[in-house]
């Protein structure tokens, strides 16, 4: 959605759409006895080339593994499976990075109606790439969302099923264009009591069809969005999460100087100490030993001590 939703609000939709999804079933998209939605993880990855790279959605599973979730309305099969190995590739190293591990990833395509069959790999010799496909070409969409704007009319709240396919429905098979569904979705979504719930699935409508959405459409929903009181909500509840992240990071910074200083005044201290035992040792045959500890600044002790030392490492007298 070029230039559609700012930096900011799209991580107030990130937000949103990580309360959506959070202990969710995939069931909904016809993918059985994969593990339950853990999260939503942030979908740019780094690269050491200076093109962005960013998938539609990333979860993590509840068996610690990660999700690739991408929407497609093209048969460009190989190439998009390239782009997936780059994604595949790209988290590998980034989770790689931070924990040492290698965490499995899962990869899987929604297609629009747009497409009727799929290829689900790619086979590169030893290396070979795998997806499950989704053909919401086969689904319904009128009749699933005459269904739910029934409930929605009635006041009844919506199952997490639901809401789920509600977000899918301008990608499938419908008698409306795409754009058209999109619309008629987000103005079904504005009329549901549950504030929280409207924003979650506008948050996933914005989502599933970044690739399709009118640009200016978008604009008029970003604006409606700023104007929804759970939007601005978020908006203080990440504001106060950025504000301790940073008190953390300026507390965890000073302790580290703090530490360095220590550090270096110890290290001072020792160095300060190895000339005043050079210098004591220097001066045992010359001063007695309280002198010698007024002038080099150790203790009377510390200056016995040294002499008893080197007593002991002289050689026997013949």
């Amino acid at each position: 959605m070029p230039g559609g939703i700012s930096h900011h609000a799209k991580d107030i939709l990130f937000k949103s759409l990580s309360a959506l999804y959070q202990y969710q079933a995939l069931d909904v998209y016809g993918l059985h006895g994969l593990p339950r939605i853990k999260a939503v993880l942030p979908t740019e990855f780094p690269s050491v080339r200076a093109d962005e790279r960013r998938a539609d959605t990333v979860f993590l599973l509840e068996d610690d593994s990660i999700l690739l979730l991408e929407y497609e309305s093209n048969e460009r099969f190989l190439d998009n499976h390239l782009k997936y190995l780059d994604y595949a590739c790209r988290l590998l190293h980034t989770y790689y990075q931070q924990e040492k591990r290698i965490r499995p990833i899962r990869i899987v395509v929604i297609y629009t109606s747009d497409v009727t069959s799929a290829r689900e790999q790619l086979d590169a010799g030893d290396v070979l790439l795998s997806s499950k496909a989704v053909l919401l070409g086969e689904f319904n969409g009128d009749a699933i969302f005459h269904a739910i704007e029934e409930k929605v009319h009635n006041g009844e709240p919506l199952t997490p099923e639901e809401t789920m396919k509600l977000i899918l429905v301008p990608l499938m098979h419908t008698r409306f264009d795409r754009q058209t569904m999109i619309e008629k979705t987000i103005e079904l979504a504005k009329t549901i009591d549950d504030e929280p719930k409207q924003l979650h699935i506008i948050a996933g409508v914005l989502t599933a069809t970044d690739k399709f959405i009118d640009r200016s459409y978008a604009e008029k929903v970003k604006e409606w969005i700023k104007m929804n009181k759970v939007f601005r909500l978020l908006v203080e509840e990440l504001e106060q999460e950025r504000e301790e992240m940073l008190k953390k990071v300026m507390q965890e910074k000073e302790q580290a100087v703090q530490q360095a200083l220590q550090e270096k005044e110890q290290a001072i201290k020792q160095t300060e100490k190895r000339k005043a035992i050079e210098i004591a040792k220097n001066l045992l045959d010359v001063l007695p030993i309280h002198e010698i500890a007024k002038r080099t600044g150790l203790t009377v002790a510390e200056v016995a001590d040294l002499a008893k030392e080197m007593d002991n490492h002289q050689p026997p007298s013949s």
